[in-house]
């Protein structure tokens, strides 16, 4: 077949339809075409580049422009992820290192030490007061507004540092001239918090100085101290709540007076727990903040006050108080606690702290608590004397000083003033550091030593012309301050006029070393003269030592040692560390010279020198001393109830101008003295009473002591013998 040659039909598929069916349909109608513009063909890129190419002055510097661009914006991406890692990893590391909220709220270097005086009322503090931790909920809720209020309006809104603050306060730094990082913090509560736990680093005593240096070092504001400040802040974030943030702050932040945290400064400053501030005791101590010295109330109150107001209007216009709540508070300001506003005491605290071990006073590291035998409104007198007479009987740009001490006959000091200026602390305390010479107020001592080897108080001395022979410097000759000589005198007499001669006779006739071993006994420790003026008061001796060497006497002849520490012990514990029962020692003269000699220096009262010592309707006893040249000037005296000592002089030995021991000194004693019995009632005196003796005020009862030394023969010879008869 396929060679035939013939050419075969094509295939077809079989016809399905008849010829009629097949002619029966119509052709398809073709869709009408469209008309189409011809399409535009866009040009290559260099060429549409090539026409928008603008002139080369103006495109080159936008190409370089664009290329600078876009190598910063990869750098800016590269360097923000740089930096977020940087601060990621600084933020953990502090947060890894944070110790519990327990062991930030108290981390001071050194404890407190605070004061009660003999009614366990506190009346001094010393060292870094720390009142005991409270919280952000413990304490005031006035307290915590007060202090959001005052530091950081947007602490509760913000995550540890506020760009918009410390962009505030670098533009207020700058404006006023200084450093951007200076003046002006701008920080966050957070940041405080931070600069507060010195950024986690403790104290070492090998790398600082000193306490001072370590917080200086803690407050520096260079730009990378700030960076870390805000690193440790963030992490402060992290790891602890909004009010445990607080409450490390309301217990770190100081605030005067040696006090760190508001429970101690609301207890220094008005008695009472952080948890009972009313609105106008929070906003003074949150005003504090701003600069806790300046603004205490302790220095400047009425200051203080107005501080206090600035923080009631904050607290006013940020809804956290009422406008009645306002004005009541601006209307009632905050006041000083009793103690806080007396600050009474000053000097005797400074005694206090020497007294004891320093490891639990000066450089205690515990908080210790002690009691003593201070008594706060003696204490005020005593200040108020000392006051008084140099504001009206002292010449104006006088530089003379004036100590005072107070003690019960037992040697229980109850009130020291060391110098004019009482609201002091740490200064040279003239009542115990000052040793000066005793003059005439050393002669009791002589007598004392004379009665007890059995003369007695009427025993007669020739007061005339004398001199002695001192090996290696010749004749010495003592004269009386007046000049004169009385002739056959008492030795109550004698001492009464404070006359020289007498007192010198006196103590060559009993032996100057019995004399020396009566005083030193007596509590006068300081090295004693050796030659025949040390009947005149030619040693040196304290303020202190005198007054409780006079409590002797007062209280029957026996020794006394001053003391002020009555107990310590540790904040938290009932058993005491240290305890002092009191300070009376061994007998020294008989009571019978005792009683002798205390109506011998009452006459000196009544009727001698110390005249101006007199307190109306009370019997009083003591003596004046005047040293060399008028150096110093001394009063000591004594009634039934109380011991005092003035001492009167300057602090570079020139002489006193008119100033005699019976003069101001005695009038110091006198003002203290008078406001100290003034709800006291009068007692006599424990001395003898001798027939001749003047009658007592009515208000003064005479003891009966059955002692009246006239009429005893062996004192006639006694008499006869002093006489130089």
């Amino acid at each position: 077949m396929s060679g035939s040659g013939r050419k075969r039909p094509p295939l077809v598929a079989d016809r399905r339809y008849g010829r009629k069916a097949s002619q029966a349909r119509k052709p398809a109608r073709k869709p009408a075409q469209k008309t189409t513009k011809p399409r535009r063909r866009k040009a290559p890129v260099k060429a549409r580049r090539k026409a928008r190419r603008l002139h080369p002055i103006i495109g080159f510097p936008l190409r370089v422009l664009g290329w600078v661009f876009r190598l910063i914006w990869r750098f800016a991406i590269r360097g923000a992820v740089a930096v977020t890692l940087v601060i990621a990893l600084a933020v953990f590391y502090f947060y890894s290192t944070l110790p519990p909220l327990t062991d930030l709220v108290d981390a001071r270097v050194r404890g407190s030490v605070t004061m009660l005086d003999r009614y366990g009322e506190v009346f001094a503090w010393r060292g870094d007061q720390f009142g005991g931790t409270v919280t952000a909920t413990s304490v005031s809720p006035h307290l915590r507004n007060a202090v959001v209020a005052t530091e950081d309006k947007r602490f509760y809104r913000h995550w540890g540092i506020s760009p918009r603050g410390i962009a505030s306060a670098v533009r207020i730094n700058i404006n006023a001239g200084r450093n951007p990082f200076s003046g002006h913090g701008g920080s966050t509560l957070t940041q405080q918090s931070a600069k507060l736990l010195c950024l986690g680093v403790p104290y070492d005593q090998n790398k600082w100085d000193n306490e001072t240096a370590y917080e200086r070092d803690c407050r520096r504001g260079s730009l990378w101290r700030k960076a870390k400040e805000a690193m440790y802040a963030l992490a402060l974030e992290a790891k602890f709540t909004k009010n445990e943030i607080l409450t490390i702050y309301l217990n770190r932040a100081f605030l005067g007076s040696g006090t760190h945290g508001f429970e101690a400064a609301s207890q220094r400053y008005f008695g009472k727990p952080a948890s009972a501030l009313n609105p106008s005791e929070a906003a003074m101590l949150a005003g504090l903040l701003k600069a806790p010295s300046k603004y205490a109330p302790t220095n400047n109150l009425e200051r203080s006050q107005d501080r206090a107001a600035t923080v009631i209007k904050l607290m006013q216009e940020q809804g956290y108080l009422t406008e009645l709540q306002a004005g009541a508070a601006w209307a009632d300001p905050a006041t000083l606690s009793p103690a806080a506003a007396a600050r009474a005491g000053s000097y005797y605290a400074d005694w206090i702290m020497a007294s004891g071990p320093d490891f639990l006073t000066r450089d205690t590291t515990e908080d210790v608590i002690i009691s003593t035998t201070l008594d706060q409104s003696i204490q005020v007198a005593a200040e108020a004397a000392i006051d008084w007479v140099f504001e009206n009987k002292v010449r104006e740009g006088s530089e003379a000083q004036a100590a005072i001490v107070i003690m019960s006959a037992d040697g229980a000091v109850r009130a020291m003033v060391g110098g004019r200026q009482t609201r002091v602390t740490g200064a040279f305390n003239r009542a115990t550091q000052a040793k000066r010479q005793t003059g005439s107020a050393f002669k009791p001592f002589v007598y004392a030593a004379a009665l007890d080897l059995g003369y007695g108080f009427d025993d007669a001395v020739v007061d005339e012309p004398y001199c002695l022979d001192i090996p290696g410097s010749g004749e010495w000759c003592p004269r009386n301050y007046t000049s004169e000589h009385y002739g056959r005198v008492s030795l109550t007499e004698a001492l009464m006029k404070s006359l020289n001669i007498p007192a010198v006779k006196v103590s060559e006739l009993v032996g100057r070393d019995n004399v020396r071993i009566v005083a030193e006994m007596f509590g006068i420790e300081s090295d004693l003269a050796l030659g025949p003026a040390l009947a005149l008061g030619a040693s040196e001796s304290s303020l202190i030592e005198m007054t409780g060497a006079y409590a002797g006497i007062l209280n029957g002849g026996s020794s006394v040692t001053p003391y002020g520490l009555v107990e310590l012990r540790l904040q938290g514990d009932e058993a005491p560390l240290m305890v002092q029962t009191g300070g009376i020692g061994e007998r020294v003269i008989s009571p019978q010279a005792a009683e002798q000699l205390v109506y011998m220096m009452s006459r000196v009262v009544a009727e001698g020198t110390g005249g101006r010592a007199r307190l109306d309707g009370r019997e009083v006893a003591g003596k004046t001393g005047t040293s060399t040249r008028a150096l110093d000037a001394w009063f000591l005296g004594f009634t039934a109830d109380y011991v005092a000592g003035v001492w009167m002089g300057y602090d570079d030995n020139r002489p006193l101008s008119g100033v005699t021991g019976g003069g101001l000194p005695a009038e110091i004693w006198q003002h203290a003295m008078a406001q100290v019995h003034t709800d006291l009632p009068a007692r006599p005196l424990p001395m003898i009473r001798p027939s001749s003796y003047e009658a007592l005020p009515e208000n003064v009862p005479a003891p009966d002591t059955g002692r009246d030394a006239q009429g005893d023969p062996i004192l006639d010879l006694l008499r006869t013998i002093l006489g130089g008869n």
